[in-house]
């Protein structure tokens, strides 16, 4: 199996004539966006509600490899484009830079036969049982749905040592044709687990995605104990040769692209993926990294990390996996947890977290492609003030791009950090816009 994830190429369908523009902010009588109904939390561009959504042709650039995209209408890039794209290019090759430089060992991908898991760890002491926001996720009424489910369990060996092992699980209808459909990948909160997410799986493969689910590092399938994921913080903190926080997953997910596009079931221009709270942030940080993601929905992950810091508002981020700044206020001989501490702490465990990776220069870097970002108006771990920087910093890359119908940002009102029905179903209406025919 090639191993492509050392080029990163924009690939097609990102900007089809399929796009019509529309009017986030104002209800619409022939739209099922749930934001239509809450029409004063979604924000988009200045221009967005008068600029048509042309058809455009557009080279995307790696370091190894130039593309041509074209639809029916040829159309050169601006200079800005050209500029912009050339710029997110180089901060993917410095991301990979750092991704690469912490691999217990890099090996050709391979998959590997697994079982589905009868007893899935959860890292919390009282685990849950249900989600209402996941269970209103649009779902199709088929009869004897679970006789017709197709359900794979697979590893995708992604580095050496244990856990170069990613655990993968796929959810698709049993079809007699041969026809390639479009795949979204979902991703965990922390302490949770792949198969946390079978209701969201189950109503994406009922309206024919191909729906994939993975376990992050040191979750699942890849922890041993309740404490795996913490210890493995820790230990990062110490020893600084893992990247269990974002950056380890990340390269998993790359890896994951690379196999996805190689299916016969999955069309590789139509591949999304999304993720709850630390899911989310695992999707953002993925879609920067790797364009072959070409439909984007983070949900309570994005946040401004250098904003929090230089305005005191990192607690409620510190507090979610607060062991490990516990250990390094200790090493650095602090009396509490500070500015400087959790600065550190970033810097060690994700290089460039806090600094040119963070969110304005990554969210940016993911346009022209279809990016819905959507927090809560009240998030103390995602606050919105934090978001000004990399929400304007997107407009101009969406508008530089010509494409800025293709980005929206939405804040719910009166809901922290929490993942809602109104959140799973805009979601669900953003795929199916622009991955579905």
């Amino acid at each position: 199996m090639e191993n492509t994830s050392s080029s990163f190429i924009m690939h097609r369908s990102l900007l089809n004539a399929h796009q019509q523009p529309l009017s986030f902010t104002l209800p619409s009588s022939n739209s099922n966006s749930p934001s239509t109904v809450l029409s004063h939390v979604a924000q988009t561009c200045p221009r967005s509600l008068h600029t048509s959504a042309p058809k455009l042709s557009y080279k995307y650039r790696s370091s190894s490899q130039t593309r041509s995209v074209s639809d029916s209408t040829e159309t050169a890039m601006s200079p800005a484009m050209e500029e912009a794209l050339d710029d997110a290019q180089k901060l993917r090759d410095e991301f990979l830079k750092v991704l690469r430089s912490r691999r217990s060992g890099e090996v050709p991908l391979s998959v590997e036969p697994a079982k589905p898991v009868a007893h899935p760890l959860f890292q919390e002491a009282s685990p849950p049982t249900f989600s209402e926001a996941m269970n209103a996720c649009p779902k199709a009424n088929i009869p004897n749905f679970k006789d017709k489910l197709h359900e794979e369990n697979l590893y995708l060996i992604t580095e050496e040592g244990e856990q170069g092992r990613l655990p993968v699980w796929i959810l698709s209808m049993k079809e007699n044709n041969t026809q390639k459909r479009p795949a979204v990948v979902f991703l965990h909160s922390t302490n949770k687990n792949k198969e946390w997410l079978r209701p969201l799986l189950e109503a994406y493969a009922s309206r024919g995605y191909v729906a994939i689910a993975v376990d992050s590092r040191y979750h699942g399938e890849r922890a041993s104990n309740i404490s795996t994921y913490r210890d493995a913080l820790i230990s990062s903190w110490k020893k600084g040769d893992t990247m269990p926080f974002l950056f380890d997953t990340t390269w998993d997910l790359i890896k994951l692209a690379d196999y996805l596009t190689q299916r016969e079931d999955v069309d590789p221009t139509r591949i999304g993926i999304t993720g709850e709270s630390l899911g989310g942030m695992h999707a953002w940080f993925a879609a920067a990294a790797d364009t072959r993601y070409a439909v984007v929905v983070p949900i309570i992950g994005v946040q401004g990390f250098r904003w929090a810091i230089d305005n005191d508002k990192w607690q409620a981020r510190v507090d979610s996996i607060k062991p490990v700044f516990e250990a390094a206020r200790i090493d650095l001989g602090k009396t509490w947890i500070d500015n400087e501490v959790v600065e550190k702490v970033w810097d060690r465990i994700a290089p460039g977290l806090a600094s040119k990776f963070d969110s304005p220069y990554t969210i940016p870097a993911i346009a022209p492609r279809p990016l819905l970002i959507v927090n809560g108006a009240e998030d103390p771990r995602c606050p919105l003030a934090g978001l000004e920087i990399p929400k304007s910093r997107a407009c101009k890359a969406y508008e530089d791009a010509q494409s800025i119908h293709n980005f929206k940002f939405i804040a719910e009102p009166g809901i922290g950090h929490q993942m809602t029905a109104f959140m799973v179903k805009e979601a669900s209406y953003w795929f199916d816009q622009f991955l579905t025919p």
